[in-house]
C-alpha cells in the first residue's frame, strides 16, 4: 500500500511531516542555484506544482526553517555531494531571509477590487515580519513607513512595500535576501478578463520595477505564473530577467510529473495494470524537449479515486479561454473545429502574451492555450522564409478534448438556448419546430458570439455558424461524423451529418446570409441554398460512402441579422 495522498495540498512542510506521496523536485533547488540568475519567471500551466515548488525552495532557504533539515532527508538535494565528497546543500538550508508571496488568490472583478487585494496581500506579509519593526535598525521614518503598510496604504506604499521590506530583512539579517512571488500573472488574466488591464498594468509594473530591478538589497528572485506577459506590458524596465517557458530546456522535468515518475506511482499503489488508460488520457504535456509529461493534479486525483475523469481541465475556471474560442473570429472556431476532430494546427508562437492584442494579432490564441496547457507541441521546424520558428500542435489529450467539449456545450446551455430541442428537431425532420427553435437559438446566442448582421461585414456572420457547428460537433459526437467546406466566406457554410449507423438519416446542411440585392425573402434565400446543394452536388460525397440518396435529407438555413428560416 502506497503513501497518503493528500489532495490538494501546497505546504512542503505539511507533505513531509506527514509522510504523504511526493515526487522529489528538489533538483529544482541545485538546477536554480547553479544558474545563479538574478530575476527567474517561470511559465508552467495551471495545477503544476508551482505553488508546491515555491513552498519547497521557501523551507530550504528561508531563515525560518533554519535546522528543519529533517524535511530534506532522503531526497536528492540532501544526497547532493560535491566532488570532494561534501553535502554542500545542506549548508544552504536554512541560510538566506525570505520574501514569499502569492498572488494565486486575487481575482477581482474591478481595478480597484484587485488592488486593495494586492494590497492586503502585503499587509498581511508586514505582519508576519513583524519582529522587523523593532530591529536595531530601523528608524523611526522607517518605523512610520512600516505602519504605513495597511490595506489603507497609498499606492505609492504599496509599490515601496516589498522593497523597503527587503532592506528591512537585509540590514535586520546581514544578507540580502530571496524573494519569491507565486501566480504573478493570476490578477494579470483576471484584467483582462474583466476590462481592467490597462490600469492593473501601470500599477503592477511601477510595483515590478521597485522590487526587481531598483531593490539592492535582492540577492535573487523567482516568479511563476501561466503566461510570460510581454516585456513592453510590465517587464519594460526589468533587463535582469531570465524567462524560462514551456518551450525552454530549463527545468523541464521540475514541473509536473515524467512519465517514469507516474509508472513509478502507480507500481506503488498496485496500480500497475492502469498504465494505458492513464497515459491515454493524462499525457501529452511537452516541456522543452521533455515529452510525456502528465500534469500532477489529475495524478494525484487518479491514485486517490482510482476513477478517469477530467481532474485537471474541470479544477478551475476557464474564463479567458472561453473569451477568446467563443468570441474569436470565423478562422479561430474553424480552426477549433479541426482541433476538435484530431487534427493539427501549424502556426508561429509569440510567447510574449500581449493581452490587449488576444483578439487581433493572429496566433495570440494559440500561443496561450499553449502556455496554458491546452495544446501540446507535436514538432516543429524553422522557416527559412520568415525566419521564425513553425509549431504543429494539437489538443494536449482526452482531458482536455472533454473540457472543450463542456466548454462549448455551455454556449448552448442557457435557459434561453434550447439546442437539444433543436437537435431533436433536426434528427426528427420536424422543420417547423426547427424554426421555432433555431430562431430561439440565434436570437440567445447572435450577439453571443458577437456576429455582424449582413453579408458585407466580411466573414463575421460565420462567427455564429462556426460556434453553431462545434455545437453539433459536440451533442451528435459518436452518432455522426461531421464535415464542413470552408472555400466559401461572406455568410455561407456546408455541413455535412454523416449517419455511424445505416438506420440514422444524412443531412447536407446549406448556410446563407440573406442579401437583399440578389434576394427578396428569405424564403429566396432559403430555395437559393437548396439550389445550391443540388448545382454542387454535394451528396456524392455520401452517396460514394454508401448511403442511398433517399437517406439524404437537404437543409437550407436562410440568416437575416438574427431572424433565421430553414426549409
Amino acid at each position: 500500500m502506497g503513501r497518503a495522498i493528500s489532495i490538494g495540498a501546497q505546504s512542503f512542510e505539511f507533505i513531509r511531516k506527514n509522510d504523504c506521496f511526493f515526487v522529489d523536485k528538489t533538483g529544482f533547488i541545485k538546477e536554480w542555484w547553479e544558474n545563479a540568475d538574478a530575476v527567474t519567471l517561470i511559465t508552467r500551466p495551471r495545477r503544476f506544482g508551482k505553488t508546491l515548488n515555491l513552498d519547497m525552495m521557501n523551507c530550504f532557504f528561508s531563515r525560518t526553517y533554519e535546522g528543519r533539515g529533517e524535511l530534506f532527508e532522503g531526497l536528492s538535494i540532501w544526497q547532493d555531494k560535491s566532488p570532494d565528497g561534501d553535502y554542500k546543500y545542506r549548508k544552504l538550508q536554512g541560510s538566506y531571509p525570505v520574501i514569499f508571496l502569492s498572488f494565486a488568490g486575487i481575482k477581482g472583478q474591478a481595478f480597484e477590487e484587485t488592488k486593495q487585494a494586492i494590497k492586503y496581500a502585503l499587509a498581511k506579509l508586514y505582519e508576519s515580519h513583524e519582529y522587523l519593526r523593532n530591529g536595531e535598525n530601523i528608524g523611526k521614518r522607517e518605523q512610520d513607513f512600516f505602519d504605513s503598510v495597511s490595506p489603507e496604504m497609498t499606492d505609492g506604499v504599496a509599490v515601496l512595500a516589498l522593497n523597503y521590506l527587503s532592506d528591512y530583512m537585509c540590514r535586520y539579517y546581514g544578507q540580502k535576501v530571496l524573494i519569491f512571488l507565486d501566480e504573478y500573472d493570476t490578477p494579470l488574466q483576471e484584467a483582462y478578463v474583466y476590462g481592467y488591464w490597462k490600469e492593473l498594468v501601470g500599477f503592477i509594473r511601477q510595483m515590478f520595477n521597485s522590487t526587481f530591478k531598483t531593490n539592492p538589497s535582492m540577492e535573487r528572485a523567482i516568479m511563476t505564473g501561466i503566461t510570460r506577459v510581454s516585456r513592453e506590458s510590465i517587464f519594460s524596465d526589468l533587463n535582469n530577467l531570465t524567462v524560462v517557458t514551456t518551450t525552454s530546456e530549463k527545468y523541464c522535468t521540475q514541473f509536473g510529473f515524467t512519465e517514469e515518475e507516474v509508472f513509478q506511482a502507480l507500481d506503488q499503489m498496485g496500480m500497475s495494470d492502469r498504465r494505458e488508460d492513464v497515459k491515454e488520457w493524462y499525457d501529452g504535456f511537452t516541456f522543452g524537449s521533455q515529452r510525456d509529461v502528465y500534469n500532477p493534479w489529475s495524478i494525484t486525483n487518479f491514485l486517490e479515486e482510482k476513477e478517469l475523469k477530467p481532474y485537471w481541465a474541470n479544477s478551475s475556471s476557464n474564463r479567458l479561454v472561453n473569451l477568446l474560442i467563443r468570441q474569436g473570429n470565423a478562422r479561430t472556431k474553424a480552426i477549433m473545429e479541426d482541433l476538435m476532430k484530431g487534427g493539427i494546427l501549424e502556426t508561429e508562437i509569440d510567447e510574449e502574451i500581449i493581452f490587449d492584442q488576444l483578439q487581433r494579432k493572429y496566433g495570440a490564441v494559440w500561443s496561450l492555450l499553449l502556455a496554458s496547457g491546452y495544446l501540446r507541441v507535436v514538432d516543429r521546424r524553422f522557416s527559412s522564409t520568415t525566419r521564425r520558428f513553425v509549431y504543429r500542435l494539437k489538443l494536449t489529450n482526452w482531458e482536455v478534448e472533454i473540457m472543450f467539449e463542456d466548454m462549448i456545450r455551455g454556449w448552448f446551455s442557457g435557459e434561453d438556448v434550447p439546442y437539444n430541442d433543436f437537435i431533436k428537431a433536426l434528427l426528427l425532420g420536424d422543420v417547423k419546430a426547427m424554426n421555432r427553435y433555431m430562431n430561439k437559438v440565434a436570437l440567445a446566442t447572435f450577439s453571443y458570439f458577437d456576429t455582424g448582421k449582413r453579408p458585407s461585414d466580411e466573414i463575421e456572420p460565420e462567427r455564429f455558424y462556426h460556434g453553431f457547428v462545434l455545437g453539433l460537433m459536440v451533442e451528435l459526437a459518436g452518432r455522426y461524423r461531421i464535415t464542413s467546406n470552408r472555400e466559401s466566406g461572406f455568410g455561407r457554410y456546408d455541413v455535412m451529418l454523416e449517419p455511424c449507423k445505416k438506420e440514422d438519416p444524412a443531412f447536407v446542411l446549406e448556410f446563407k446570409v440573406h442579401d437583399p440585392e440578389d434576394e427578396d425573402t428569405l424564403e429566396d434565400t432559403v430555395q437559393e441554398a437548396l439550389k445550391q446543394i443540388q448545382d454542387k452536388n454535394y451528396d456524392s460525397e455520401l452517396t460514394a460512402r454508401g448511403i442511398p440518396e433517399e437517406r439524404i435529407r437537404h437543409l437550407g438555413f436562410a440568416f437575416e441579422g438574427k431572424r433565421v428560416l430553414i426549409g
